[in-house]
């Protein structure tokens, strides 16, 4: 079973390049975020004509999150547990496979110090006290998207400049520590411990160009599917398009 995630970056705006690196790509499952749109404008039958069941969970004009699958899907849910006043559309979960499989756009948190930092990181404690549920569990599951997280200095073009930054501070790093320390595997790292590569470049100073770039989207497999895990790969390729969204798509390969 192949799954991708992929910070579109609108969806709307970057139809013709998801599409395209879908049909190349041709994943099990795609988990997208930053889709920008309420789920009434989500365009479910272009992505219907692949052969993909699509579930959007959007808002108006920021954040949101879709899934895509080619198998059958169960028990969708569309919140993250923990902040019942949350209504910014950040997570979807669904049962596909026999996998429990949960999309996720972490917010940002910049600027910081304030409300945006703290709520980023009570967001992380949200994320790790559910993924505690789901190993209590015992099921095998992922959760994967837009973490705006650099784990480590490696993941990152400049450190020094960046460790002041909402993706890379103490505690940050700290709170998506905490989460691998459940007992959770981060599978691009698993399979490559001493490459540096990003999934994210900004669209200004050439970020590009010069490869000034972040990793920051993820999946982090239970215990169940790390022993399955066959690849996981960044697809730079799109980056590269006309309108390309300032993330890339990153891949599993799950036996």
């Amino acid at each position: 079973m192949k799954i991708a995630t992929w910070n579109v970056n609108s969806v709307k705006a970057r139809l013709p390049n998801v599409l395209e690196w879908l049909k190349r790509a041709q994943p099990d499952v795609a988990l997208l975020q930053e889709i920008k749109c309420v789920d009434a404008d989500f365009p479910t039958l272009e992505f219907e004509a692949l052969g993909y069941k699509a579930i959007p969970h959007g808002q108006k004009s920021y954040n949101g999150v879709a899934l895509l699958s080619k198998l059958p899907v169960d028990a969708v849910r569309t919140r993250l547990p923990g902040d019942e006043a949350d209504e910014q559309a950040r997570y979807i979960e669904a049962d596909i496979g026999g996998v429990t499989m949960g999309g996720l756009y972490l917010p940002n948190g910049n600027p910081r110090p304030g409300d945006k930092y703290e709520y980023k990181l009570a967001w992380i404690r949200r994320l790790e006290a559910h993924a505690a549920s789901l190993l209590a569990r015992d099921v095998p599951f992922l959760l994967a998207g837009d973490y705006n997280v650099c784990p480590t200095d490696a993941d990152v073009y400049d450190p020094a400049g960046w460790q002041e930054d909402a993706l890379c501070t103490i505690e940050t790093r700290q709170r998506f520590r905490a989460l691998l320390n459940l007992g959770l595997t981060e599978a691009w790292r698993a399979l490559h411990p001493h490459v540096q590569d990003y999934s994210f470049w900004d669209y200004q100073a050439g970020a590009w160009f010069k490869n000034h770039g972040l990793r920051i989207d993820h999946f982090l497999l239970s215990p169940h599917l790390a022993d399955r895990l066959k690849a996981c790969e960044i697809d730079r390729q799109p980056r590269g398009q006309e309108k390309a969204s300032d993330h890339v798509p990153v891949w599993v390969e799950i036996e």
